[in-house]
């Protein structure tokens, strides 16, 4: 156990150093026009054990932002190499996105992730990072909260598109918002190249009646537990 432990904070360190380099390369400013988002692709992953082996798999499902329908689905799957690492989810995961990213005929315009972006400890939540590799802007789209430094969220009315901001050491990491009265918040934060106005008003322009998430975040997590199940049963 010990040399797993000395193992892990070899990776740590390494680690650590790739998230602090590719920050000082992060712009939370939009690289496009709105007018040019046709297509958003939701991302997401889910994991299952199996003789003693970890799998997953990544899910993309990618709408049209004007009709919010489906207009193409990919997944791929494969063993988890990198151990659980709290703050380094990304290299655990970028393999099995990339691996999915490549068999995509479309080419999405945004990339929308189940996860966090900017609202992470060291800013480098999957959205951020995967945005260097994909080369596009990506939001981080969060159902549960990430507690940084011991700060909580502070919850927002309760009235649709209503916002809290999350303010850690006097810097907006994300906000709080409420998709629909009565219901839980979801955590938005930036991934890269995009404001955080921008990405509240597109997450919010893929919300209906179904869920408190955004339309390519809800069916890709759909999608995921679908293609877990199948590989579970198999």
């Amino acid at each position: 156990m010990k040399n797993v432990d000395l193992n892990n904070m070899k990776l740590v360190n390494e680690f650590i150093n790739i998230q602090n380099e590719l920050l000082s390369k992060v712009n939370l400013v939009n690289s496009f026009d709105i007018s040019e988002i046709k297509t958003i692709a939701g991302v997401d992953l889910a994991y299952w054990d199996a003789n003693k082996t970890t799998y997953g798999t990544c899910c993309i499902v990618i709408i049209d932002y004007s009709t919010k329908e489906v207009i193409e689905k990919v997944y791929s799957y494969g063993e988890i190499t990198i151990p659980y690492i709290p703050g380094f989810l990304a290299f655990r995961e970028l393999p099995l996105v990339i691996d999915a990213v490549k068999k995509l005929e479309i080419c999405p315009d945004l990339y929308m992730f189940d996860g966090n972006g900017y609202l992470h400890y060291r800013h480098m939540g999957i959205a951020t990072h995967a945005s260097f590799l994909l080369n596009k802007p990506t939001i981080g789209v969060a159902k549960s909260y990430l507690k940084i430094q011991g700060i909580d969220f502070t919850m927002p009315e309760n009235q649709i598109g209503s916002y809290t901001d999350i303010v850690i050491d006097g810097e907006i990491y994300g906000r709080t918002l409420r998709t629909s009265k009565n219901v839980k918040p979801i955590f938005v934060s930036c991934g890269n190249w995009i404001d955080l106005d921008t990405s509240i008003d597109i997450v919010m322009n893929c919300i209906n009646q179904e869920s408190r998430l955004p339309i390519p975040v809800r069916l890709v997590d759909i999608e995921t537990h679908k293609v877990r199940k199948q590989f579970m049963e198999e």
